[in-house]
């Protein structure tokens, strides 16, 4: 390191979510449980999608897509937090906690896109119903969800290697239970405002950018809704449009809460509580929101637990 006080980093020492024993043991099972639902959910969500052909459609498919991001977004941290969670001293190495910091940031921004996508997918089902198929192509499809993908490795990248720039003395205490940008900035010993703005405008572009891509989509979903007239199309269309605008009203918020502003004037506190929302509530939530108030996903689920048992 630059600093002759500043040695190698062998690792970092995470303060987790709590220090009390009975909270760590209540918090362990409520996070055990809710991590095995997000893994059976979206597993479940992916297979049945899979083995339904009603349910082969790009709608479908990129929902396949979600719960694949969810289940990897999760994963990146859950495991790890659950290990944590009753050791009274959470450590980890410096390698990993930049991998942890690199997947969660291409997972997270991967979702961001993924979502943008599925509400112009919205659109030009509602909109255009009689082209739908022929606009969104199985190749248009891939190509988009490839796109989120290749999007979220390169913002990943960029925010990691400006990490690796940075150097580290003294307590090298994390005040969160996963390694993320903002607390890791308030552990250097140099200065981090590169990196805290590289944060604010990456997130930044990437939240404006999906945001005015949903918002210009469902515009136009909207009054292609009102020329509908009243019916099962409009039922429909605005049952559809509804869990995923929640899913995205819950997803944006946090991330919102999390990086729209520099980590000096963060309540790490607040922020706990909003990483636990975004890392752990959401992957959960969404399979929920698409699956149990959708008539062809419980229809398709319906036929499948026929066709096993008979």
């Amino acid at each position: 390191m630059a600093d002759g006080n500043c040695t190698e980093v062998p690792q970092f020492t995470l303060a987790g979510l709590t220090q009390h024993p009975q909270l760590k043991f209540l918090l362990f099972g409520l996070f055990l449980g809710t991590y095995t639902l997000t893994l059976v959910g979206n597993l479940g969500l992916i297979a049945l999608i899979r083995v339904s052909p009603r349910l082969h459609t790009p709608m479908y498919f990129f929902l396949s897509a979600l719960s694949f991001l969810d289940i990897c977004y999760s994963s990146t941290i859950s495991p790890r937090m659950l290990l944590d969670l009753p050791a009274d001293t959470k450590a980890i190495s410096f390698a990993g906690c930049l991998a942890q910091l690199y997947f969660y940031a291409a997972f997270c921004t991967a979702e961001v896109y993924l979502l943008a996508a599925m509400a112009y997918d919205r659109y030009v089902a509602i909109s255009k119903p009689l082209l739908y198929e022929l606009i969104v192509s199985p190749v248009l499809c891939t190509r988009l969800v490839a796109g989120c993908f290749l999007v979220g490795l390169l913002s990943a990248a960029a925010h990691t290697g400006a990490a690796l720039r940075l150097s580290f003395c003294g307590p090298l205490l994390i005040d969160d239970f996963y390694c993320d940008g903002p607390p890791l900035f308030l552990v250097a010993s140099m200065d981090t405002r590169l990196n805290e703005a590289l944060v604010f405008v990456l997130a930044g572009f990437n939240i404006v950018a999906t945001n005015l891509l949903i918002l210009g989509s469902y515009a136009c979903a909207a009054v292609a809704v009102g020329r509908m007239g009243p019916g099962a199309g409009r039922r429909k269309a605005c049952s559809t449009c509804a869990a995923h605008l929640a899913a995205l009203g819950i997803f944006y918020v946090s991330l919102a809460f999390n990086y729209m502003q520099p980590s000096s004037a963060h309540s790490l506190s607040s922020k706990k509580v909003a990483s636990v929302f975004s890392t752990i509530v959401v992957p959960l939530v969404n399979p929920v929101l698409y699956s149990l108030r959708n008539q062809e996903v419980n229809n398709a689920l319906s036929s499948f637990i026929r066709r096993t048992m008979y």
